[in-house]
């Protein structure tokens, strides 16, 4: 089996939340914001490195993170193209990365239940697999983070649109690990007020949240 580790984290919060109608990263709910949970949970997990991608209003998201973002493990990158689609913020994360690091997790910004054990498990099982890519599956819902090795990032790097890497792990299923788990954290996200109206009342440690379809 070739190398798999080290695993660099690539946090994909670009995007302008438009079905909000206001930044998501910087929701607040019990004292802390989104995306301080989303980066606080990699930098407390056995990630390598983590790279966070922002775009639509950074300046502001950047100074929110200031704290964080002068740890050496951290880097923000800015992908001025984010209007294009999540695959533009897929790849400019991936090209800080691709030559040291033989695998990527991706995580989305708008995850707020993914802490670093959700992440640390993840990683083993990958790590203890013999596939090139990592998804947590429940029932038959796919969920996030992804994590994805090197034999996939010229396939990452031509991505185009709003998909992300859907694509490629529908089209490549022989090179999948589906990660079985009931674990909430990796299904639960924040796309509209009654996402965040559910993650006000969620207690700090759930197990059994669902997202309403």
């Amino acid at each position: 089996m070739h190398k798999k580790t080290p695993t660099a984290g690539i946090i994909l919060a670009a995007g302008s939340s438009k079905r909000l109608g206001r930044p998501k990263q910087l929701l607040r709910v019990k004292g802390r914001s989104l995306i301080e949970r989303v980066v606080n949970a990699a930098l407390a997990s056995d990630l390598d490195r983590i790279v966070l991608v922002l775009g639509y209003q950074h300046e502001k998201i950047a100074r929110h993170l200031a704290n964080q973002t002068g740890i050496s493990r951290l880097k923000v990158v800015i992908n001025r193209r984010y209007r294009e689609g999540l695959s533009r913020s897929l790849c400019t994360g991936l090209n800080e990365v691709k030559d040291t690091h033989p695998s990527v997790m991706f995580l989305l910004g708008d995850h707020p239940l993914v802490d670093s054990s959700a992440i640390n498990d993840l990683l083993t099982a990958f790590r203890n697999s013999a596939k090139d890519i990592c998804v947590p599956v429940r029932d038959k819902d796919r969920g996030n983070p992804t994590i994805f090795s090197r034999r996939f990032y010229d396939s990452i790097m031509r991505l185009q649109g709003d998909s992300g890497a859907r694509e490629i792990i529908r089209s490549n299923p022989a090179f999948v690990h589906s990660f079985p788990t009931q674990n909430p954290a990796y299904f639960f996200d924040i796309d509209n007020e009654a996402d965040l109206n559910i993650w006000k009342t969620l207690p700090h440690h759930t197990q059994d949240v669902k997202k309403p379809i």
